[in-house]
């Protein structure tokens, strides 16, 4: 199952060492046919992440809601700059001033430089 590229959440689901599946609403973009998202690098997905690059992939609301099914993904950190400022390029594109807004909020706060981007591959 293909996932629409111009949706505006997904729902991330990764898991944890015990097995508990943990589900997130994330904001994505989706670049040459891969999905990327962000976040911060001490949040507990990119620890799980890092861990096993298993996860799932559906579209949801802000909430978390579902909006359709789940499909099978391959998750990465993105270590590549040049990458990581398009994807963030992106973003900024599509979610306009509520992306500016937190942009502006992080680098105030000190933590725009903490930031993890994630690549999630359908498989």
């Amino acid at each position: 199952m293909k996932l629409p590229i111009d949706g505006r959440y997904l729902s991330l689901a990764t898991w944890r060492r015990d097995g508990r599946e943990v589900r997130t609403p994330v904001w994505y973009v989706t670049l040459g046919g891969v999905h990327y998202c962000y976040t911060t690098r001490d949040a507990g997905k990119v620890k799980r992440i890092r861990r096993s690059s298993c996860a799932r992939l559906a579209p949801c609301d802000w909430r978390g809601r579902l909006r359709g099914g789940w499909c099978e993904a391959r998750a990465r950190l993105v270590d590549d700059a040049t990458l990581c400022a398009q994807v963030y390029t992106a973003l900024r594109r599509k979610y306009g001033w509520q992306m500016r807004l937190l942009d502006l909020i992080a680098t105030f706060s000190r933590r725009r430089d903490r930031r993890a981007v994630i690549a999630l591959e359908e498989i």
